[in-house]
């Protein structure tokens, strides 16, 4: 897990303008040293179903998120992977940024750093903004959505739009030192097969 941290910290801690070659291992594990003991979890607001209700305009909750991250700071918590979501980016590049600044604002006072995940192959693969569906009874997890999402991923055509989305958020944060690392993809091989194996795409 760490190694495949250190990897996405170096990939994407840097601009296009500004790339360099990948760490070495020696120089991963320095930059790891200087690093406290990292105490965390998966975070997503207690009123939140999902990524996209996190952060979309009617239900992103700044105060609620304040409260529970301070109560994270009180047991030792100082990092939190949070998800994003490429139909955030397509929606409202400048407002979606403008979020993610409020909530590192937030963490930093808490003294908590976030690890950012871009991707995320977990649950329902037909995400869509708005007012999210009811659960579906049987189905682990329904209210969870993938990012991006079966129909995205089985059409090329779609990619630069998700190349457009990874550089935006992570050139908007590249530099910025409360974002501990860059999480590409979560479970990129899920085919989340007893829920949805038939829905996704094939490989």
């Amino acid at each position: 897990m760490l190694k495949r941290v250190f990897i996405l910290l170096v990939l994407l801690s840097a601009t296009p303008a500004q790339a360099r070659q990948q760490w070495t291992a020696a120089q991963a594990n320095e930059w790891y040293q200087q690093q406290p003991w990292l105490v965390g979890a998966n975070y997503i607001p207690a009123s939140a179903v999902n990524t996209l209700e996190m952060w979309q305009d009617p239900t992103f909750d700044p105060g609620l998120i304040d409260k529970e991250l301070e109560l994270a700071a009180r047991v030792g918590m100082n990092t939190m992977r949070v998800f994003l979501h490429d139909l955030l980016w397509d929606q409202d590049p400048d407002g979606f940024k403008e979020k993610i600044e409020r909530f590192l604002t937030i963490a930093e006072r808490h003294h908590i750093r976030t690890i950012f995940v871009l991707f995320d192959s977990c649950w329902d693969p037909f995400p869509r903004l708005g007012a999210q569906p009811p659960p579906r009874p049987g189905i682990h997890n329904s209210r969870w959505v993938q990012s991006p999402g079966a129909v995205t991923l089985s059409d090329p055509a779609q990619y630069p739009r998700l190349e457009r989305y990874v550089k935006g958020v992570v050139g908007a944060f590249a530099q910025d030192p409360r974002v501990l690392a860059w999480d590409l993809w979560n479970e990129p091989d899920n085919t989340n097969p007893l829920s949805y194996g038939s829905l996704e795409p094939p490989a």
